[in-house]
């Protein structure tokens, strides 16, 4: 990936004259089987400017409760946009058509206008759960039925692609607007790309300047998202099967609650009584095992491509000398 990236052909990004970012654009659009894609330097970028596209202030963006829009992104959507959001209750980060309808505000002036629903692939903080296929059709044709635009949030999206054996385009086809991540799971230094039709991609190169997203030579770290896509998707299999040996390992330890793993997350407790949460983590720390600690009191452990089999064993073995 890096010799690829000293390689890579350069161009003034901003005038989109560079070659390389314009042929990982092409791919991604390709591979979501949408019409354009841009790229950007982070996900929480695309998320505002897809929203800043599809939304007006005072518009509501109907979400899952625990969606990474709604913790993660420093309220962003209120600071920059002066959309609110409506979170719905869903079963590990899953909500289904019934909740959406019943979410969807009556028309009238005295009401937020029901915009957006986004929906998060795969749902971070329920573990890296995949929204099935049929579930996601069903609420993106309901949304639709409403008039409400569709923003997918696929941080995860090849984990789910890698997991179900859904393809890519299959998952995007139902949504106005997409992005994906090549900084997590596939491994490059810096990046996401945002993707949908040709009018959707146009406007929101407005914003990408707005919002200070514009780049020169972006060439450099755009062929380290190409490399990602033609080498490192696949082997998200490893992270999920680390994950899967990690989650086993974890179980056997007294002391220690631990949910099975949907992909390459594991989300793990103490038990009331014992160790808290966080001098855990501190232990782990110390002992070379870096970990989070939620703001619900769970720990989460995340498998990538840095992380091998060997890992996975000596940070079992770590957090069994931390509780004992």
């Amino acid at each position: 990936m890096r010799q690829a990236m000293a390689e890579a052909e350069v161009g003034d990004e901003q005038l989109r004259a560079d070659p390389t970012v314009n042929r990982l654009c092409e791919r991604v659009a390709e591979m979501l089987g949408t019409e354009r894609a841009m790229f950007l330097p982070t996900g929480t970028m695309c998320n505002q400017i897809a929203l800043r596209v599809h939304c007006e202030p005072g518009d509501e963006v109907i979400l899952e409760e625990s969606a990474h829009n709604r913790h993660y992104e420093t309220g962003a959507p209120a600071a920059l946009l002066g959309v609110s959001h409506l979170p719905v209750a869903g079963n590990a980060g899953v909500f289904d058509a019934a909740q959406l309808k019943s979410s969807i505000r009556p028309a009238g002036h005295h009401f937020p206008r029901s915009r957006v629903v986004l929906i998060e692939q795969t749902a971070n903080l329920a573990g890296g759960t995949i929204w099935p296929i049929e579930t996601l059709e069903d609420v993106c044709r309901t949304a639709a039925e409403h008039g409400l635009k569709r923003h997918l949030d696929g941080a995860r999206l090849f984990n789910a692609v890698v997991a179900e054996g859904v393809p890519a385009d299959r998952y995007c086809r139902a949504f106005d607007s997409v992005w994906i991540d090549f900084s997590k799971g596939l491994g490059a230094p810096v990046g996401a790309a945002l993707a949908g039709s040709e009018e959707f991609v146009e406007r929101a190169w407005r914003f990408k300047h707005q919002f200070g997203g514009a780049m020169r030579q972006a060439g450099i770290i755009a062929a380290g998202a190409l490399y990602a896509l033609e080498h490192n998707i696949e082997r998200l299999r490893e992270d999920h099967e680390n994950a899967a040996l990690l989650a086993g390992g974890l179980a056997q330890i007294s002391g220690l609650e631990v949910d099975a793993p949907s992909t390459n997350m594991v989300f793990f407790r103490t038990t009331p009584g014992g160790l808290g949460a966080s001098e855990l983590a501190e232990r782990l720390r110390r002992r070379g095992v870096a970990v989070s600690t939620m703001a619900d009191g769970r720990l989460r452990a995340v498998t990538h491509l840095d992380i091998e089999r060997a890992d996975v064993l000596r940070a079992v073995e770590t957090a069994q000398g931390c509780l004992e």
